[in-house]
């Protein structure tokens, strides 16, 4: 038996909602948080707590930044708020978990590039297994603003791979997946919102220009759902990950999880993932 997982993405997918949904699969959260302090990254905190969406018990998580005014929050691209809104601060009944960090580095002020991405993590004492897939994650959000841009992947500052919070989501989700060692990877076909939203550089119609240009190739659909339910970071975490993009196949499942989104649509906003065994003789 394989150990496999699915991601069920009938309501987009982020980089949050991911993480959210991999520990919701009951991995140990001490263990994640301690791996994640080796990118020696600073002035934030994490919050991990329950939530509910339309009755439905999921995970959330959540990357504050120190500073509410901070540059990278300012200058992250206002189309990830599926991913990180601005409603942080709010109280919740839920229990959580919150991990701080209070230093604040001067490094974390600067515009970062996809070179100082990957000098910040190839530094660190992530093992080499997390740093090329944290890498080859970005390197799906670096090409596709580029392009987007016209301009070599040298010459674009990314705000939201520069972001402390994009950079917490890829590599925590390359962690997750080094402490789940799965077999193999699948993903259903995604479904993309419609309409616009604001951005740094304007009104940008849904998908954002970054997000499809990731999912070229990739089967994606519509509900007519106005919103962005894939974001840019959501979009190359997905990219990287499935082997395939398939309905769901013949699977024995363990367990299932669930990752909170942050709006409410019309809708429930939730990612979810199968954690489950097949045959070895199946065709997938």
């Amino acid at each position: 038996m394989d150990n496999i997982l699915y991601f069920d993405i009938n309501s987009g997918i982020s980089g949050d909602m991911t993480i959210a949904a991999l520990l919701d699969l009951g991995l140990d959260q001490a263990k994640f948080l301690a791996e994640l302090d080796k990118l020696q990254l600073s002035g934030y905190k994490i919050e991990i707590k329950k939530v509910q969406k339309n009755g439905i018990t999921a995970s959330d998580f959540k990357v504050i930044l120190a500073n509410p005014r901070h540059p990278d929050q300012l200058e992250h691209h206002e189309h990830e708020h599926h991913e990180h809104e601005h409603h942080e601060h709010e109280h919740h009944e839920h229990e959580h978990h919150e991990h701080e960090h209070h230093e604040h580095e001067h490094h974390e002020h600067e515009h970062r590039n996809f070179n100082d991405i990957k000098e910040l993590i190839m530094a660190s004492e992530l093992s080499q297994q997390v740093k090329e897939l944290s890498l080859e994650i970005f390197s799906y959000v670096a090409a596709a603003e580029a392009k987007v841009h016209n301009k070599s992947i040298a010459e674009v500052h990314f705000h939201e791979v520069g972001a402390v919070d994009s950079i917490i989501d890829i590599v925590g989700t390359a962690i997750l997946i080094e402490m789940l060692e799965p077999d193999h990877i699948y993903a259903s076909p995604i479904s993309l919102g419609t309409g616009f939203i604001k951005a740094a550089h304007g009104i940008i119609p849904v998908p954002a220009p970054a997000t499809i240009e990731i999912l070229q190739k990739v089967p994606v659909y519509s509900t007519g759902v106005h919103g962005e339910l894939v974001t840019p970071t959501g979009a190359a975490i997905i990219k990287t990950l499935a082997e395939k993009f398939i309905d769901l196949p013949e699977l024995e499942i363990e367990k299932i999880a669930y990752g909170a989104g942050k709006r409410d649509y019309e809708i429930t906003n939730l990612l979810r993932v199968y954690q489950a065994k097949k045959k070895l003789m199946s065709n997938y």
